[in-house]
């Protein structure tokens, strides 16, 4: 057995059944002691993060839009454009009603990470705010080792699929579709990287604000069009999902069939490996927010759940199915690609790619702000920022001119581990997010009153 495999049997044992069963089990406990707040309060939740977007006067770095387009920024990319389409390729259409299934409950794990890392985020030595898992692991479940753990891991996982797998994903698609080479790809990400992050989380919320919503706002367009003009096929499509959630469907043609088991595990492993509900890395981008009170940058935060998963991943999975072309023995990135070409002809292929271009792009900037911060708290100062900067943009060039498989499987390991701290600490501090929520809700009643 080379490295490779023995590297690939881990990352199947990490990403196995149980971390699966923690990762639902921890969204379904937290649902139920929050009362569905993710339902009941998610009209409310997106007037904070579209209509009002920040707090005049609070504490904080950035406003709440652009700690959602920073969170954002990392989350959406390969994993809802070829993730989505690998799933349903292995596992049949029933794997998007678990993608659904694991988007809902992650709603409330992705609130309360928000939650607690506002609550216990701290002011760094250049006054900027710093939180995440790292700091209520520590302060709030006093669990230092735990926090040590989850930063180190953040920082190996950065350097891996938060920015040398994208920076490879970038130059995969700009040399297939427009034949440039790997190299320049490289040298331009690697200029404009470096430009937007040695400005800081100031820097990179400004670049994602503008990224983040006119691609997703795109990829959703055309998407859309697609199905608007297949809408015949939506019934049709709603029907093979919600059967096959439950019977996955026999082998039709390249398709090489399936079981409910192999259904969930790939809708519920892919949907959280787009959402990284459970994982804890978007609280770090959360605890930069301008607000008065945690409640409401928690509100803020599980919107990003719902859009990544609920949203635009929905998309993805139902130009896939209404094309018919996941039968055909294609996953990944290339499935989807054809699919949209099978819709709107070859800019709709050109649409994906563009898409995949900028979000994979948009990610090595989130990630880039996730690392840093793990990198502070282990340090426990700032002396090493620029140098870590440029070991960042080192990396970037380096993903777009090598085979990146060991680093792949490596940086998914290290994503698998991230979320046993975490889960460990949303689950132990539990009765305090609750807490905060009645605390919050029951003041408003009062003011209102």
């Amino acid at each position: 057995m080379d490295l490779l495999e023995f590297l690939q049997d881990i990352s199947k044992l990490v990403w196995g059944p149980p971390l699966l069963i923690m990762l639902l089990g921890t969204g379904l406990f937290l649902s139920i002691r929050l009362k569905g707040l993710q339902f009941n309060k998610l009209s409310q939740a997106f007037y904070l993060a579209i209509v009002k977007r920040k707090e005049s006067g609070a504490d904080g770095d950035i406003s709440h839009f652009q700690a959602l387009m920073t969170a954002l920024a990392a989350t959406v990319g390969t994993g809802n454009i070829a993730g989505v389409a690998t799933a349903i390729a292995a596992g049949g259409p029933g794997a998007l009603f678990w993608m659904w299934i694991t988007g809902l409950l992650g709603m409330a794990t992705k609130f309360s990470e928000a939650l607690l890392a506002v609550k216990f985020r701290v002011v760094n030595d250049r006054g900027e705010m710093a939180g995440g898992p790292m700091y209520y692991l520590e302060l709030g479940l006093k669990k230092k080792l735990l926090a040590t753990l989850f930063a180190v891991l953040t920082v190996v996982a950065s350097f891996g699929i938060g920015n040398m797998v994208q920076s490879n994903s970038v130059a995969q698609v700009l040399q297939s579709s427009f034949e440039i080479p790997f190299f320049w790809t490289g040298l331009f990400m690697t200029g404009v990287t470096a430009a937007v992050t040695l400005g800081g989380i100031h820097s990179i919320a400004k670049v994602v604000s503008a990224i983040v919503p006119t691609m997703i706002t795109l990829y959703m367009l055309v998407g859309l069009v697609i199905l608007i003009v297949h809408w015949r096929e939506i019934p049709v499509v709603f029907i093979q999902i919600f059967e096959g959630a439950f019977a996955p469907m026999a082998a039709i043609g390249g398709f090489a069939g399936t079981h409910l088991m192999k259904t969930i595990r790939l809708g519920v492993s892919r949907g959280i490996f787009s959402n990284e509900s459970g994982m804890g890395s978007a609280a770090i981008a959360a605890a930069a927010a301008q607000t008065h009170n945690p409640v409401t940058q928690a509100l803020v935060s599980m919107t990003q759940t719902f859009i990544d998963t609920l949203v635009v991943c929905s998309v993805t999975g139902f130009v896939v199915l209404v094309s018919g072309l996941w039968t055909d023995g294609v996953t990944g990135a290339a499935l989807t690609s054809t699919s949209f070409n099978y819709g709107l002809g070859w800019w709709g292929g050109f649409v994906v790619s563009l898409s995949l271009v900028f979000f994979a792009y948009s990610t090595i900037l989130g990630w880039h702000y996730y690392g840093e911060k793990a990198l502070f708290y282990l340090i426990g100062n700032s002396r090493y920022a620029l140098l870590y900067k440029v070991a960042w943009a080192g990396g970037t060039f380096l993903g777009a001119i090598l085979t990146l498989e060991i680093v792949w499987t490596i940086s998914d390991i290290m994503n698998g581990l991230m979320a046993l701290p975490n889960l460990i600490a949303l689950m132990f501090l539990s009765g305090l997010v609750v807490s905060e929520v009645k605390a919050y809700f029951n003041k408003k009643r009062v003011v209102n009153q």
